[in-house]
């Protein structure tokens, strides 16, 4: 194969991959494609344990996302871009660890798959098809791309380490408490029950 092959599949994977963390990025920025935004995935945030404001770090993971992603597609500071996305995924993924690995239980399968591709286009860079190498690599240096994936790393290392597990719900709830029972359907203007006359 030649370097011009390799560098245009670079440049596919990198509009590919960064396209879609461009987009998972914009749905906790924006709201949009059916995304939640800052306030939203806020919430959900806060339910995981982190520390400070669910809503800041819905903002930071968004734009880990949506930066890195839309940087990679780019091929603009290709290695600080795939530092951070590796990063925001091994936190991503230790939030879906205990689902096992397969996306389809709610594993770890695509933030390992994305942190795993923002790794080895941050060492191996992107490629003569992109902005990086129009500029002379001004802002893609090795040093930049070790660094980054240094600190990123070192960082998503603290964040899981000081998260707070949530409280686990009761292992017997009373059915009097559930809220699928009749009563409390009922009682929330939904259906009426049906009656066993």
């Amino acid at each position: 194969m030649t370097d011009k092959w390799t560098d245009t599949g670079l440049l596919a994977l990198r509009v590919g991959v960064g396209g879609a963390l461009a987009a998972h990025g914009a749905q906790k920025l924006f709201g949009w494609f059916g995304g939640y935004g800052p306030s939203g995935t806020g919430q959900w945030m806060d339910s995981l344990g982190f520390a400070g404001s669910g809503k800041r770090n819905a903002i930071l993971a968004g734009l880990a996302e949506f930066g890195g992603g839309t940087l990679l597609a780019l091929g603009l500071a290709t290695g600080p871009a795939g530092a951070a996305v590796a990063g925001n995924m091994i936190v991503a993924g230790s939030t879906h660890a205990p689902n096992g690995f397969f996306n389809t239980s709610g594993g770890y399968e695509l933030p390992a798959t994305f942190g795993l591709v923002g790794t080895a286009l941050a060492l191996s860079g992107p490629g003569r098809f992109s902005l990086d190498h129009l500029l002379g690599h001004t802002v893609n240096r090795k040093w930049m791309a070790l660094t980054a994936l240094a600190s990123t790393i070192g960082s998503a290392a603290y964040l899981i380490s000081s998260r707070q597990q949530p409280p686990s719900a009761p292992a017997e709830v009373d059915a009097t408490e559930s809220a699928t029972d009749q009563a409390a359907v009922a009682a929330s203007d939904g259906p009426t029950p049906a009656s066993d006359a």
